[in-house]
C-alpha cells in the first residue's frame, strides 16, 4: 500500500474538481493530479469522478472530420481531450489495483492506445482512430495478461476485459485449463456478480467444430470453441458524464476480476 493507493480516493472522494496551490508540493503530488508551474507555485488540478465532456465532444468533431488538416487545426482541443482521459484512467489505476495484485505502478500513459491508425493495410484511410482506449494490466497496453479495458467512444462506449484473440498457443492452453478445471470456471462466467455486468463470449467467430484435441464427448465442449475469451459491458454516454462513473467502471471491473485471475493463472 502507497501514499498514492491511501490518499488519492480519499481525496478525489471529497473534493471533485477541486484547483489547489501548494507552494512546493512533496514528490507523490505528481500521481494523483497534472501540476504546472505558475509563478513559481505548482498548481494541482484533482481529479473527477466522471470523463469529461470535452472528451466525446472532440470524438463526435473528429469522426466529422478525420483528416490531419482539420486535426492539426484542432490539436489543442485534442491535447485537453487526451489529458483529461488520461487522468480518468490515473484515477481508476488504483482502484483497480485494491482488487487486483498483478497490477503495477503502472500509469495512463503506460495504458493509453495512440489515437494514429496504422492503414498500411487498411481499406479505410482514416488517419485517426474515433474513439479513445486504455488497456489496464501488469506492463500496460502491450501485455498478454488479460487485463480491463475502457473504450470512450460516443455512443458506442463499453468496459472490457478477459482475452482477446490470443496466439495458437495460448489459446491451446487456455483451453486445456478450462477443460481440467471446468466447474471452477463455470462458477466464474455463470456468477451473478459477474453475469450482472458480462453475458456470454463472442459467438460470432467461434468453431463449428471441436478444436483439435478435444473430443466432441465432452459435455462442455460449447466452452473450448470460442477463438477469444474477452466480455464486454456496454455503457452509455450519460453514464459516462455522470458522477461516480469512476466507482461503477471500478465495481464492473471488480466483478472481472475472478475471470482474468484465472487466466492470468495459467501463466503466472
Amino acid at each position: 500500500m502507497t501514499i498514492y493507493d491511501n490518499v488519492l480516493p480519499r481525496i478525489t472522494m471529497y473534493y471533485n474538481h477541486i484547483t489547489t496551490v501548494f507552494p512546493g508540493p512533496p514528490l507523490f503530488i505528481r500521481f494523483f493530479g497534472k501540476y504546472t508551474r505558475s509563478g513559481g507555485r505548482k498548481k494541482i488540478f484533482l481529479l473527477k469522478n466522471s470523463m469529461d465532456k470535452i472528451i466525446l465532444e472532440f470524438l463526435s468533431a473528429l469522426k466529422e472530420h478525420n483528416d490531419r488538416e482539420w486535426f492539426q487545426a484542432n490539436k489543442p482541443a485534442y491535447d485537453k481531450a487526451k489529458q483529461e482521459f488520461e487522468s480518468f484512467i490515473n484515477q481508476l489505476i488504483p482502484g483497480i489495483r485494491s482488487f487486483d495484485p498483478t497490477i503495477d505502478m503502472i500509469t495512463a500513459r503506460d495504458c493509453t492506445f495512440r489515437i494514429y491508425r496504422d492503414v498500411r493495410f487498411s481499406g479505410d484511410k482514416s488517419p485517426y482512430k474515433p474513439n479513445m482506449g486504455a488497456y489496464i494490466a501488469r506492463g500496460g497496453k502491450n501485455s498478454s495478461l488479460a487485463g480491463y479495458y475502457v473504450h470512450v467512444e460516443p455512443g458506442m462506449s463499453f468496459l472490457a476485459g478477459g482475452i482477446y484473440m490470443p496466439p495458437a498457443e495460448t489459446l491451446k492452453r487456455i483451453r486445456e485449463e478450462i477443460f481440467y478445471r471446468t466447474d471452477e470456471f463455470k462458477s466464474i462466467i455463470h456468477h451473478p456478480d459477474f453475469t450482472r455486468y458480462f453475458k456470454a463470449f463472442d459467438e460470432s467467430d467461434k468453431l463449428k467444430k471441436p478444436p483439435k484435441g478435444f473430443s466432441a464427448d465432452f459435455p462442455d465442449i460449447e466452452l473450448l470453441k470460442f477463438k477469444s475469451y474477452a466480455v464486454m459491458h456496454a455503457v452509455g454516454d450519460d453514464l459516462i458524464l455522470s458522477d461516480g462513473y469512476v466507482n461503477y467502471a471500478t465495481a464492473c471491473f471488480r466483478n472481472l476480476y475472478p475471470l482474468n485471475h484465472f487466466f492470468n493463472s495459467i501463466f503466472s
